[in-house]
């Protein structure tokens, strides 16, 4: 039997593990937020980055990368390897993936996906929301082993553009980096 991982950060333009297909595609009830704190990846524990999780939203809708794992080999070492990776992510929910808007029944059922909850007793990384300019100044100032806080910005807001996603959390916030950097004379090397 097939597994299927959703994908609505770094998963969406790299993925780490073999795998089938990739389908573009959303699931529902759910929006895209910088609420998680990152200390192993794009930040330090001193100073934490800023990435994704979901959180409950009624009506809305989250698009991403569905990503079909097929055989039983690859499906343990893409496990393995997720495990690592999304640690900071306390929460696995297995989901409806649609493909079409007008669809009533999904193209997929449970489709795994990992979840930072905002429940501080067991997701000590979750910094929740915070006005525009604070989270920015934050991913702006944020570095860590996988590299710049804002480059993970950029490189979501350029992978939801070229699966034809239009998220407004993340293109302000994204224009709000790249507006305070410029004001203050910042520009990469």
């Amino acid at each position: 039997m097939a597994m299927w991982v959703f994908g609505y950060g770094s998963l969406i333009w790299k993925a780490g593990f073999n795998y089938d297909d990739r389908v573009v595609g959303f699931i529902k009830e759910y929006r895209r937020v910088f609420y998680q704190g990152s200390t192993d990846h794009r930040g330090t524990p001193e100073f934490p980055g800023r990435t994704v999780t979901l959180e409950p939203a009624g009506g809305e809708v989250c698009w991403g990368v569905a990503y079909k794992i097929s055989k039983k080999e690859d499906q343990e070492v893409a496990l393995t390897y997720l495990e690592v990776r999304e640690k900071q992510y306390n929460e696995k929910a297995y989901l409806d993936f649609f493909t079409d808007p007008a669809a009533k029944t999904p193209a997929v059922s449970g489709v795994m996906v990992y979840i930072g909850s905002p429940d501080k007793r067991h997701n000590q990384n979750y910094l929740g929301p915070a006005p525009l300019e604070e989270i920015a100044k934050q991913i702006i100032d944020a570095e860590g082993p996988s590299g710049p806080n804002r480059d993970y910005l950029f490189h979501l807001e350029s992978a939801l553009l070229q699966i034809g996603c239009i998220d407004k959390h993340v293109i302000d916030l994204a224009n709000e980096v790249r507006r305070i950097r410029t004001e203050t004379g910042l520009t990469d090397s």
